[in-house]
């Protein structure tokens, strides 16, 4: 395979790699925090920036790398020129064409790596590769210069990896700093999140995750901002999953079906079952059984606050009030919620049929919602 085809593990399909994302968007708290680090004195050595998939993470690592390779230390003094006020660097800048190219010397960034012998991206970023993170860091930079390393993501990592890193860790370089990339840094080892600073980014809200999609290649209607907002959690990266997919019309599909209950409409429950079969749909069956598990969700948290939600399809709104009108019927749904997803997906990955399997989880909902209305 030629590496113009070999995937990247760290790159939504169909979008721009977070190296070459030219603005970073709705996450100006966190740029400050590491830039007033930097100008402070006070950059420290390893970098932990987390948060949820899509909002950021990646694209905030790429532009710390290029501002610290291509930004020279402060040197103080009555004619120093004042401190940067952003992260950005100029795209004509050498350090970012060369970032972009990944011909950067003073860069190294940790991935999963494609195994050629089977042709494919490997679970996890084993113990070898971070050796050579090791072996980077050995070598003295050319110019004496800053050098940085990103590691996309860390939860990734083996045990025996995350131990390799771990020991960079205690005892780095100089003049080194290491970006940690995490989704779910609860999961890590507690002696790597404790030598790190934590960057956290939020969710973006449907105003900057719109823009943020638009930056992408993707696109959203000024009416379904908040739509897309509330299905994706303020993620880009599912955001960018759910428009190409067509996921606020099947969500829609879906808020239209749930309204029948309890008495369910089982031609509709079936069209959107099958839409989830056949030859390559299963990006699409994956979507609905998320949505579903969304949907529950958000059942579950109306009845539990005594708030509806932003309506994210037509009507939604007035089918959640009904289905979760107190405390008692949201703990039903979240129950619910805990096993129908998990349950699909354990099916789908041993060859079940998928429309059986999205009709069941409807089904299912049925009976509860028919079980509800019987208390009521």
């Amino acid at each position: 395979m030629s590496e113009v085809e070999i995937p990247e593990p760290d790159r939504i399909e169909g979008a721009p790699h977070p190296r070459q994302t030219a603005r970073l968007i709705g996450q100006e708290a966190a740029e400050a925090a590491f830039l007033d680090a930097w100008s402070s004195g006070r950059l420290h050595h390893g970098w932990l920036i987390t948060g949820p998939r899509g909002v950021g993470k990646a694209t905030l690592a790429w532009k710390i790398a290029r501002f610290l390779l291509a930004t020279p230390p402060q040197e103080g003094g009555l004619f120093a020129p004042a401190p940067p006020e952003t992260l950005d660097i100029a795209e004509s800048h050498p350090v970012a064409r060369h970032v972009a190219a990944l011909t950067e010397p003073r860069l190294f960034l940790l991935r999963r790596a494609w195994d050629e012998k089977k042709e494919k991206l490997p679970d996890v970023i084993s113990v070898d590769e971070t050796r050579r993170l090791k072996s980077f860091f050995a070598l003295s930079a050319a110019d004496g210069g800053h050098r940085v390393a990103i590691v996309d993501s860390v939860d990734e990592m083996n045990p025996s990896a995350a131990n390799a890193l771990l020991k960079l860790l205690e005892e780095p370089p100089p003049r080194v700093t290491l970006l940690l990339i995490s989704h779910q840094p609860a999961r890590l080892l507690p002696t790597i999140r404790s030598r790190c600073r934590e960057l956290r980014l939020a969710p973006l809200g449907p105003a900057d995750l719109s823009d943020a999609l638009t930056q992408a290649g993707g696109a959203v209607a000024p009416e379904d901002r908040v739509a897309l907002a509330e299905l994706a959690g303020g993620s880009v990266g599912e955001a960018f999953r759910m428009t190409n997919t067509g996921g606020l019309d099947i969500y829609a599909r879906l808020v239209g079906l749930m309204a029948t209950l309890p008495r369910l409409d089982r031609p509709r429950a079936l069209a959107l079952a099958e839409t989830g079969a056949g030859r390559g749909a299963e990006p699409v069956f994956e979507l609905i059984v998320t949505l579903i598990d969304l949907f529950l969700a958000r059942l579950a948290r109306a009845g539990t606050l005594g708030q509806l939600p932003p309506e994210a399809a037509p009507g939604e709104g007035e089918v959640i009030a009904r289905l979760a009108p107190d405390w008692a019927a949201a703990r039903g749904w979240a129950d619910l919620a805990q096993h129908l997803g998990l349950r699909a997906r354990r099916g789908k990955a041993v060859n079940l049929d998928p429309a059986a399997l999205l009709m069941d989880m409807v089904l299912k909902i049925d009976e509860a919602a028919n079980a509800l209305s019987r208390r009521s």
